[in-house]
């Protein structure tokens, strides 16, 4: 069954059937292979047409001058931009002498296929050429999660009516031409050719291309070789600094094929020199061709077998949100299995989006599925955090402050963003680091990594906070002048996301310090100072307006003007685009979750009944300009009580990519939103929490859903939940018994599943959005 813009539900797939022309930039980035170090989008072998040729290595970026209309001081200097490495994706085809070229004769089949269990993406295009001669191209290509530096193409041709002269063009190509990003000229000025070139050699089926950029003076290398059957000729030369091409010219009847596998291999450094990324390169490629196609998709099964393991969230009722999850899933994967000391950005590397920038969701949406399916990528991200402390720490020294300021959005752990109102006043991503480290360390008992990195991650976000905050004379402790997840309210005192978010962090980092104490006192830390943090989490301002007996987003909130949502038409959104900032600053509009998000991640903070007033309250003001809103809205509708509403909520997170409801799937996925999917399912119908290092769950279903069954990783060992209308199973996969929590009530589980009822809801008519701010609904369920 197809669905509106070429897409066929199928659980373990996605497949895109048609030509569309006006669809290429949305399959580009939602067919796109990455394994956290390499991405490649989706562009057709042949490189025409194409929207973005995209190929990324994480943390490759130019340096471009940040805009200022007036100078400040601490403003940052430097911004970083992702840069469109070389493409080895094209194998041009010539048929008789045609270039193959959808936009030109007909093509009678069209067909993409992204397998979630094979790692792989597959394409059939059958097409004539003006000239009548007609081919079926078969290609299947990979970005490998086993061998980190590789990738590699499969391409097949077929006559169909005549014996033809076919000829294969595989190139290495750098500084391709891509789209402008944005209005900025400094953007486009710095993506101008930015690839310099340092060596060019080719010999047998093997070239190799390395190149710098100019300003951040960081060096890579491209390599390519192939496996051929029986061409009639071939030649493999460097044609310039930035090019070099296999050709291949072959006879081929009908009945007959021909078949070139192409491997790729990247590499790049700030510290090595271009001869050892040759020598970096060529050993992928070796290893690449001594396991061989078939081997490289072996392996890329295994692995993902292994993942899926443990990872699936299988769900009863709506196929089309089944492949949603398990497509969520994959891009999470992908973005971040092999990222290992470098970044996830929020795009993952399937587009140039937010240049390329990892921001503060890493931490608080990508982190909690990785920590408990796959817990060593969650501790490669958190490392990279730690690989970048100096860096915090000096930024926290040039803004007068102590311990480390880690930015708001970065490619190399420098601050990026031109605006300090969202950006060095969002001081909470210290907080969102440190919540991350002791959600890892605690599920799976990481003593090495909490003494290597942890600890001095904790201890240093600690101390920023005692240096942004301060003791009132009423003796609470204060944090003013932040700004919170939600950025239609910037600079304000008390966020109580920020607040809470850091009382955590307080007490994580004292804790931390008492298990540890010989490595906290090579950090410097003593009883006084844990003692100091403890105070100063006890007296945490907490912002309460008791006449509407609701928390505060932040100091003074609910009192501010309501924004005007009946006199707000829909185009309008979103509001950032179309109204003053001081303007929103000032008035009750969320754009995205704030306090909706701390009653998730500080759930043991509010009481059930402070939950349902302050979710009611907030989602009547909250207008979700932010792909990071609805999963954070559906697990605390899923915790008071509306689960149709969570259900709903669910659905916008998981279709925001596949359905483009931002009309920016373009320029990349919203990693963050495919993560929270996960999210909606766990911590949502799942009600899983990991408070106080006890691992607790309220699971109740919605109507559209019959079953729901999900796998976490904790500790050593794995567990199952089965989630049905009135009941709930728990079984231990393997590993040792474990102490949970079921609606309150304690139990062992140990080597015997054990089924439990489910209590029942009596939650009332769920709140009203703002006009038009309605979850997004499907027209139909497939």
């Amino acid at each position: 069954m197809t669905q509106g813009g070429g897409l066929e539900v199928a659980p373990w797939q996605l497949i895109w059937r048609g030509t569309k022309a006006d669809e290429l930039a949305h399959i580009e980035s939602i067919f796109a292979l990455s394994n956290g170090h390499i991405g490649l989008r989706a562009c057709l072998e042949e490189a025409e047409p194409v929207f973005n040729p995209g190929t990324y290595l994480n943390g490759y970026y130019e340096r471009r001058e940040l805009p200022y209309a007036e100078a400040g001081y601490g403003y940052p200097e430097d911004g970083q931009t992702v840069v469109n490495v070389t493409n080895g994706k094209i194998i041009r085809l010539l048929v008789e002498d045609e270039p193959m070229d959808l936009r030109y004769g007909s093509t009678q089949e069209h067909e993409w296929t992204l397998d979630f269990r094979a790692g792989t993406l597959q394409r059939v295009t059958e097409w004539t050429s003006p000239t009548g001669r007609r081919v079926r191209v078969r290609t299947e290509r990979l970005v490998s999660f086993t061998e980190r530096a590789v990738a590699a193409i499969r391409y097949e041709v077929e006559p169909l009516d005549h014996d033809m002269e076919l000829v294969l063009q595989s190139d290495l190509l750098a500084n391709e031409s891509t789209p402008q990003q944005g209005k900025d000229p400094r953007v486009s000025a710095a993506l101008d050719r930015p690839l310099v070139a340092d060596f060019a050699e080719a010999h047998g089926h093997r070239a190799v291309l390395g190149h710098h950029t100019r300003e951040s003076g960081l060096r890579m290398a491209a390599a390519m070789d192939h496996e051929l059957d029986a061409p009639n000729s071939v030649s493999c030369e460097v044609l310039s600094g930035d090019l070099a091409r296999l050709t291949v010219t072959a006879n081929v009847e009908v009945g007959h094929k021909i078949t070139l596998t192409k491997y790729l291999a990247y590499g790049w450094s700030s510290q090595r020199s271009p001869s050892a990324l040759r020598a970096q390169v060529d050993a992928a490629l070796a290893t690449a061709l001594d396991n061989g196609w078939d081997e490289l998709l072996a392996r890329q099964r295994r692995y993902l077998d292994d993942f899926w393991s443990a990872a699936d969230v299988r769900i009863d009722g709506d196929a089309e949100l089944q492949q949603a999850i398990r497509f969520a899933l994959f891009h999470v994967l992908q973005a971040g299995a092999r990222g290992e000391t470098r970044a996830i950005p929020g795009k993952g590397l399937t587009g140039p989006g937010y240049d390329g920038h990892a921001f503060w969701d890493t931490e608080t949406y990508v982190l909690p599925v990785l920590t408990y399916t796959v817990p060593a990528a969650a501790a490669d991200a958190l490392r990279w955090r730690h690989s970048t402390l100096d860096k915090a720490k000096s930024r926290a020294r040039e803004l007068g402050q102590v311990g480390a300021m880690f930015p708001w959005r970065s490619i190399n752990g420098e601050e990026c963003s031109s605006y300090w109102p969202a950006g060095s006043a969002a001081v909470h991503v210290n907080a969102d680091i440190a919540y991350a480290v002791a959600q890892y360390v605690a599920a799976t008992g990481d003593v090495q990594f909490e003494v290597d990195h942890g600890l001095e991650l904790l201890v240093e976000t600690a101390r920023s906070w005692v240096s942004l905050g301060h003791h009132d004379l009423h003796g609470h402790f204060r944090i003013d002048g932040v700004t919170g997840p939600d950025e239609y309210s910037a600079v304000a005192n008390n966020n109580l996301f920020t607040n809470l978010m850091a009382q955590k962090n307080f007490r994580d980092a004292a804790e931390a310090c008492t298990r540890h104490p010989s490595d906290a006192r090579r950090l410097g830390v003593n009883d006084e100072e844990t003692a100091h943090w403890k105070d100063c989490a006890a007296r945490m301002s907490i912002p309460y307006d008791s006449s509407l007996d609701v928390h505060q987003q932040s100091e003074s909130f609910t009192r501010q003007a309501l924004w005007d949502f009946d006199d707000t038409p829909a185009e309008n959104y979103p509001l950032l685009l179309n109204y003053p900032y001081q303007d929103l600053y000032r008035k009750q509009v969320v754009k995205q979750a704030d306090l909706v998000l701390a009653m998730y991640l500080r759930g043991d903070a509010f009481t059930p009944e402070q939950k349902k007033r302050n979710f009611d309250y907030y989602e009547s003001l909250t207008v979700r300009d932010s792909s990071l809103s609805a999963c954070a809205q559906s697990v605390i509708a899923a915790e008071v009580g509306y689960l149709d509403l969570a259900f709903d909520y669910l659905v916008e997170a998981a279709l925001t990519d596949l359905h483009d409801l931002h009309q920016n799937s373009s320029s990349g996925l919203h990693i963050a939103s495919l993560a929270g999917t996960w999210l909606c399912c766990v911590a949502g119908f799942g009600g899983m929490r990991d408070h106080h290092g006890t691992i607790s769950f309220a699971p109740r279903l919605p109507s559209r859903l019959n079953r729901m069954v999900f796998r976490l990783a904790v500790g050593t060992g794995c567990i199952e939940v089965q989630i049905d209308a009135d009941e709930a199973t728990y079984q231990l996969v393997h590993g040792e018994k474990m102490e949970l929590v079921h609606h309150g009530e304690a139990f062992v589980l140990n080597d015997e599943p054990i089924t439990l009822a489910i209590p029942p809801t009596r939650a009332g008519e769920p709140p009203t959005q703002p006009v038009g701010r309605e979850p997004y609904r499907r027209s139909s369920t497939v």
